[in-house]
């Protein structure tokens, strides 16, 4: 292979990898001094929760009691117990939460849960449903945001998803934290700012009944969010940001639970990407569609750690190139894309980083981007492809 076909070769992957560079720093810039929108003051539609809950008997009481006092008369909420062998459905129960139990060994996953939920409902059916995981608080106020802006606009309607870790986390973990505000906050705060949609991220989702009733659940996607959020911006409803609601959970304290959780989340993203990105993105282009063509281009991000990783090896091989004489033009974007992903992460720190690590233990990151590394050899060896409950206390799934 000639040396101008290597640097062809090289050249195209520092273009590739320079769209969701910009993309990245684009949206964490946009997200900057943006004021956070407030929902304009509309009708309240009537509301059911839906909590797909499987073995959650830890923790699922907490979630109940948060979201109980923010519901009104002719609101409902509906717990699904699946495939549960706790006491989940009688805590949700006996905390006032309607249950309905599921069991099926062969359909097992959120998906067949909120399908099954969705059915359960429709007898009376809400205005809108708003879908929230049993390890999730739902701070005060919210359920009435996510309503009455679903209810206003007839889209989907995501609310701010915040991760944390624990206290007396190690770094590993707090650097999580950091990468999930990225990646739930800015960048879809930042779109928003742009008149852009987001991605839907699986709890804190309102949807208006005819959307969700319309809508195909029932499967053991482990993104089945993603899925969904693209689904609906097909068929003309892109999803809508509502920073102003919020939900929290805690990564889990187990590590071997923490490893889990980020291999399917990060599988899933990466497998999305794969067979969604660019049809999406020409579908997108062919209709004249900006908001297909910006969920594609958001989806087209890869985890930081692996937009980090590639974008080193792609800039090691342009230096590589220049040395043995070949172009300069591939060192000089993938230097352009590095700069642009600093720029992000440094602006992103500024904002939401500060309160999870210190700007000396940002110089551990590539440590963390490293550490990664088998979990993407996973992809090729063992990737994750079915739901699996994380395990959060080194218990039991």
């Amino acid at each position: 292979m000639t040396l101008a076909i290597v640097g062809g070769l090289v050249l195209a992957a520092a273009l590739v990898l320079l769209v969701p560079a910009l993309v990245l720093v684009v949206q964490v810039v946009a997200a900057r001094g943006a004021r956070v929108p407030i929902p304009v003051e509309v009708r309240r539609p009537s509301v059911a929760v839906l909590m797909p809950a499987h073995d959650e008997a830890g923790g699922i009481a907490d979630a109940i009691d948060a979201l109980l006092p923010q519901l009104i008369a002719g609101d409902r909420l509906l717990v699904v117990a699946d495939n549960c062998g706790d006491s989940t459905a009688a805590i949700a129960a006996a905390r006032g939460a309607e249950v309905s139990e599921r069991h099926d060994d062969l359909r097992r996953g959120k998906g067949f849960a909120l399908d099954h939920g969705v059915r359960h409902l429709a007898g009376a059916a809400p205005e809108v449903v708003i879908i929230v995981d049993a390890d999730c608080i739902v701070a005060n106020g919210s359920i009435d945001l996510l309503a009455r802006e679903s209810g206003r606009t007839g889209r989907p309607v995501q609310a701010l998803y915040r991760m944390d870790a624990p206290p007396g986390a190690p770094l590993r973990q707090r650097v999580a934290q950091f990468a999930w505000a990225v990646r739930n906050d800015l960048r879809p705060l930042g779109a928003h700012r742009l008149g852009l949609p987001c991605q839907l991220m699986g709890t804190g989702m309102a949807l208006p009944w005819s959307l969700i009733a319309a809508s195909s659940l029932a499967s053991a996607s482990i993104v089945e969010d993603m899925q969904l959020g693209i689904d609906l911006a097909m068929a003309g409803v892109p999803p809508t940001f509502c920073h102003a609601a919020l939900v929290t959970s805690l990564f889990p304290t187990d590590v071997e639970g923490s490893l889990e959780q980020r291999t399917r989340w990060e599988h899933g993203h990466l497998a999305m990407i794969a067979a969604k990105g660019l049809p999406l993105l020409w579908r997108g282009i062919v209709r004249g569609r900006r908001d297909l063509v910006a969920m594609a281009l958001d989806l087209c991000v890869p985890p930081l750690a692996v937009l980090v990783l590639l974008l080193s090896a792609t800039f090691l091989a342009s230096a590589l190139l220049v040395a043995s004489g070949g172009s300069a033009a591939p060192l000089a974007v993938a230097s352009l894309a590095l700069a642009a992903t600093a720029l992000a992460v440094f602006s992103a720190w500024d904002q939401v980083g500060r309160r999870s690590i210190t700007l000396g233990e940002m110089l551990a990151i590539p440590g963390y981007v490293l550490a990664k590394i088998p979990i993407y050899i996973k992809l090729f060896t063992a990737r994750q492809v079915r739901w699996v409950r994380t395990r959060r206390d080194g218990g039991r799934r």
